[in-house]
């Protein structure tokens, strides 16, 4: 097991034990167990050399990317010969491991079904046996906290509607989630400890509600299997999702890498390391064929909106470096508003608008609002299926066809200021803003002297992408502001009822 993480040596540890003792009885059990740390060190080391072996990602009840060329890999013995049979088609396919036992090729998958089948992958030596597999759409899911949390929820902090979702759950409903166990580690690991969850109570209970919703969802309208892959952990910051590769070239100097100098962890926090959580976690797994990512994180950066700018648009080059698809669709949520010890305060509020802009630095991506899910006293919003229906209406414009509704975050996109008003017009739609022909809160407006004061906003009825905003304690108006605030209310809607991104037209 030696270069294997502690969490999957475990694992092969515990699985060479128990076929150690179906091959004996319980008498020779019981006189060699006090061997047994000997007996499975040695077991583990032969079998290490001789047994085919998968990453976890691989595995019983998973998912994958319909009509799609899909990587399978592992390892075996150096320079054996490995042959996989899918049942899909009966084909048997063969690779040769090379000098270090490592071996991966690509199976051409299918359109999706519910049929499920099996996959039989051998060496000269050993076999293993993959069943209940379905195909459909497959999607990457990873962030901290919120993206994290389970339908069950946590102490103290639920999610609406988990108690009917979790008892709901039926197997044959062709959802399956897979949950990537917590792992940080200072070099980049092959192997992570992972597991396929069909849709039943106790796997609903505990998968990610984002990732969950969000693929229950697409399986809904697309009438597809749907799989999602979760590596997530709360309180993380996106540089620790990062390689160290990426982070010394495009930001030298601005990111803490002296744990990997000391190769110690900070006494506090140390999952929030930098490159930590993408060499234990999310490495391990982006060799599996998917169709997209979805992203839900930010808190944890709230306060470095401008070099959090910076990082996502690296963040997302290097995913689809990775995954080899250099237009991977990528997602991402906007942070929900929370008073982060103040609700007045304006950090979350200036991060909610760099996301929004960050858009336009990242090829196919888009945002999900959630300026109308936030709470005031609790960073884990308990509304989890609107953020995720957003996410799935978001893909199912942009990726399967569905042009017609309108599941995209409204962005202002200029601002002109004339006779005492200011002019926003919104990328949205055709439809345009609403509510229209009524005064719309939550809007400030500032002179030259930089002093905001409170405005009110109406929807042009000649132009429903535009708003014009005004005060009458700001006659010559230069700057306009909304919800730029930690916790503000959303009171602009597009008319399919997503609501606009906080904005600012200064730099103040």
């Amino acid at each position: 097991t030696q270069g294997v993480s502690a969490a999957a040596s475990d694992v092969y540890k515990r699985q060479i034990y128990d076929r150690f003792k179906k091959k004996h009885n319980n008498d020779n059990i019981k006189i060699m167990k006090k061997h047994s740390g000997m007996i499975v060190a040695l077991l583990a080391a032969s079998a290490t050399a001789h047994a085919v072996e998968l990453p976890g990602v691989l595995g019983d009840n998973m998912v994958l990317q319909q009509r799609a060329d899909v990587r399978l890999w592992g390892w075996s013995k150096p320079e054996d010969t490995v042959e996989i049979k899918v049942s899909w088609n009966g084909k048997k396919q063969r690779v040769k491991a090379d000098s270090k036992g490592n071996w991966s090729f690509s199976v051409p998958t299918p359109e999706a079904s519910t049929e499920t089948y099996t996959i039989t992958i051998r060496d000269s030596e050993s076999s293993v046996s993959l069943s209940n597999i379905l195909i459909g759409e497959v999607w990457f899911c990873s962030g901290q906290s919120n993206m994290e949390m389970p339908v069950e929820g946590w102490p103290g902090q639920p999610v609406r509607d988990a108690t009917e979702t979790i008892l709901d759950a039926d197997p044959a409903f062709p959802v399956r989630h897979c949950y990537v166990k917590r792992s940080k580690s200072f070099d980049t690991q092959d192997r992570c400890d992972a597991v396929w969850s069909v849709n039943d109570g106790p796997g609903v209970a505990e998968a990610s509600a984002i990732a969950y919703f969000f693929a229950k969802r697409l399986a809904e309208v697309l009438k597809v299997p749907v799989g999602v892959i979760n590596a997530s952990w709360g309180g993380t910051a996106i540089e620790g999702w990062m390689s160290k590769e990426v982070l010394d070239r495009d930001f030298p100097g601005e990111v803490d890498m002296s744990a990997y100098a000391t190769r110690q962890w900070p006494e506090e926090n140390n999952h929030t390391a930098p490159a930590s959580l993408y060499n234990g976690m999310l490495h391990p797994v982006l060799p599996f064929t998917a169709r997209g990512f979805i992203w839900y994180q930010g808190e944890n950066n709230v306060n470095r909106p401008e070099q959090y700018s910076r990082l996502q648009p690296a963040f997302v080059r290097m995913l689809r470096d990775e995954t080899g698809n250099a237009d991977m669709p990528f997602y991402y949520t906007q942070i929900a508003p929370y008073s982060y010890g103040n609700p007045e305060g304006t950090a979350a509020g200036y991060f909610m608008w760099m996301q929004a802009q960050n858009r336009e630095d990242i090829p196919n991506s888009a945002m999900a609002a959630t300026l109308d899910t936030g709470e005031s006293d609790c960073i884990h919003p308990s509304d989890k299926q609107t953020t995720a229906n957003r996410l799935a209406g978001i893909a199912l414009m942009r990726d399967y066809g569905y042009e017609y509704i309108d599941a995209g975050t409204p962005i202002a996109e200029s601002f002109c200021f004339e006779n005492g008003i200011a002019k926003v017009r919104f990328d949205v739609g055709k439809n345009g803003m609403s509510p229209i022909s009524t005064d719309i809160t939550g809007f400030e407006l500032a002179g030259k002297d930089r002093v905001f004061h409170p405005a009110t906003a109406r929807v042009d009825e000649n132009d429903c992408k535009t708003i014009r905003v005004k005060s009458e304690a700001v006659p010559e108006p230069v700057a306009v502001r909304y919800a730029i605030r930690n916790y503000s209310n959303a009171t602009l809607f597009n008319c399919f009822g997503v609501p606009a991104s906080p904005f600012r037209s200064d730099d103040w």
